[in-house]
């Protein structure tokens, strides 16, 4: 037998209690959801934009050919220095006094290198080439061959996809640290000489740090073609396969199909001179490409498609370590 106040008692006890349990209930579902929102935002790396790559592959052509010596190329590397310096990177210059092998000419060439979490030890090197070359000597047309070429996709798609990087990078801090270096001079070189080629890397690597000894590296190299498909690039295989393995395997996690994993072709290519400093650096290039060193070689043969591709999977290697 229960007494009429202890029951008016008992009662508001036991409405008390079921509204705590409610309460009490609702805190862990909402610290669930955070945690899982937080837990999804660390494991999924960021969405590269492709349209945004591609708007800097078009900026970079409205300066004309980057050739260096050139109005253009200097209007160009004021142009990359403050975009970068935009994304809060610590931005430098590595000039230096070279020739243009076939003409003699002596001109100021200029690395640009922007890097984040400047601190941070463990560090992943991404790198392209933003110059263009000072001739169309593979154009079809022999009035042509001595004309410099605007260079969309061998030049500016590789600079494009690590510009729209580089943004990702100032919204969102990887674990790592990450240096982008923009070489300057690597497509001024005279065919069977490859010592002519390459020649920012190859300051860079004769003149870095001996401290300096990132994980890897990852070249990109005309990555914009509409008709994409990259093949493993054979030195890249030679001298650095487990870098090649861990990004054709995450490509094809992606699924990616565009990386096909075999063997496609031997490139000379700024990865050389960083592989002969002991930097395991690979080259990510689609040298099938018919524009390749023509004045054919302008943004319409490129898409942002491709360009997503290639970042979405550079964000992804960067964010998972």
């Amino acid at each position: 037998m229960i007494l009429p106040k202890y029951d008016m008692f008992l009662k508001t006890q036991l409405e008390s209690s079921s509204r705590k349990l409610r309460y009490l209930t609702i805190l862990v579902v909402m610290a669930s959801l955070v945690h899982t929102a937080c837990g999804n935002d660390k494991s999924e790396p960021p969405v590269f934009d492709g349209a945004r790559a591609y708007d800097y592959l078009v900026k970079q052509c409205d300066f004309g050919p980057r050739v260096p010596g050139t109005q253009a190329h200097r209007a160009c590397l004021n142009y990359l220095t403050s975009e970068l310096q935009k994304f809060d990177a610590n931005v430098s210059h590595q000039s230096f006094l070279s020739q243009i092998p076939k003409t003699g000419q002596s001109v100021t060439m200029t690395n640009i290198v922007a890097s984040f979490g400047v601190n941070k030890t463990e560090r992943i090197l991404l790198c392209a080439h933003w110059d263009t070359r000072p001739w169309a000597d593979e154009d079809d047309s022999t009035e042509n061959n001595d004309k410099p070429i605007l260079g969309a996709n061998d030049g500016a798609s590789g600079v494009a996809v690590l510009m729209e990087v580089a943004r990702h990078l100032q919204l969102r801090e990887p674990k790592v640290g990450v240096d982008i270096i923009l070489f300057d001079g690597e497509d001024a070189g005279i065919p069977g000489q490859s010592h002519t080629y390459a020649l920012g890397s190859r300051h860079f690597a004769k003149n870095k740090n001996p401290g300096y000894r990132p994980k890897f590296g990852l070249l990109l190299d005309m990555v914009g073609d509409k008709d994409l498909d990259i093949y493993q690039e054979e030195h890249s295989l030679e001298h650095a396969p487990y870098i090649v393995d861990k990004v054709w395997t995450k490509a094809q996690g992606l699924n990616l199909t565009k990386f096909i994993p075999m063997p496609g072709y031997e490139v000379t290519d700024d990865h050389l001179p960083l592989l002969e400093a002991g930097i395991p650096c690979i080259d990510i290039i689609d040298f099938n490409y018919r524009y390749w060193h023509t004045l054919e070689d302008t943004p319409d043969k490129c898409s942002p498609e491709s360009l997503a591709t290639v970042g979405q999977l550079v964000l992804s290697v960067i964010y998972e370590d």
